[in-house]
């Protein structure tokens, strides 16, 4: 019933992104994470926060959306841990000064492939950029039904080289926004959203405490 639930929603949100045409690509987002109009937006948003500023390595997942923020990563001179579609090669860090010059190119799938390096053991990473369907307050995250953000965060966990502490970011368009995400038991939770206007921090005593007062 769940799994059908989030078809639903899945579907949904997928119809009402192409329906007010907020792609940047004329491809279709169906069964895709969507590259959303204003992921650049997002990005910069991302980029004034303290968690981005602190952070010295950067994990992104290798949606098309997340492009800017792993420009961003390499023009900031951090370290960029990205995962490879499917997670069919692995993971990939790619070094910013190697990657210097060629920032745009190295935050393509291509590109990360032409200058990135397979990694056997992760580094410390500060901060995790997932691409994302659909989110709610409660820190669910609606991917496209594979399960690859699940298995990329469970990893990083595995490894040690981030805990429920670190900062876990979605950036999404503001009607990837819904009022509840269903799950099942191995989904992972994010604690962070990012749109184009405002950054969500979903500390759930501080959520609780800005509900009780409105």
């Amino acid at each position: 019933m769940q799994v059908e639930d989030k078809q639903k929603l899945r579907t949904m949100i997928w119809r009402v992104l192409e329906d007010n045409n907020l792609l940047r690509t004329s491809k279709s987002c169906f069964g895709r994470i969507p590259d959303f109009k204003g992921a650049h937006g997002a990005a910069m948003r991302l980029r004034k926060t303290v968690e981005w500023q602190d952070a010295e390595t950067v994990f992104s997942s290798p949606d098309s959306a997340l492009k800017d923020v792993r420009k961003n990563a390499l023009l900031d001179g951090k370290v960029l841990v990205m995962a490879t579609p499917k997670l069919e090669n692995g993971y990939l860090l790619l070094d910013p000064a190697e990657a210097s010059g060629n920032e745009k190119s190295a935050s393509t799938i291509d590109g990360a492939y032409n200058l990135g390096k397979r990694i056997v053991k992760f580094p410390s990473i500060d901060l995790v950029v997932e691409g994302s369907l659909g989110v709610d307050l409660e820190g669910n995250r609606l991917g496209k039904g594979r399960g690859f953000a699940d298995q990329e965060i469970s990893s990083l966990l595995r490894a040690g080289v981030i805990d429920r502490e670190t900062p876990i970011c979605s950036p999404i368009h503001p009607l990837q926004m819904v009022d509840h995400v269903p799950t099942v038991e191995h989904d992972e939770q994010i604690n962070m959203v990012v749109t184009p206007e405002m950054v969500i921090k979903l500390d759930r005593i501080t959520l609780k405490r800005f509900l009780e007062k409105n």
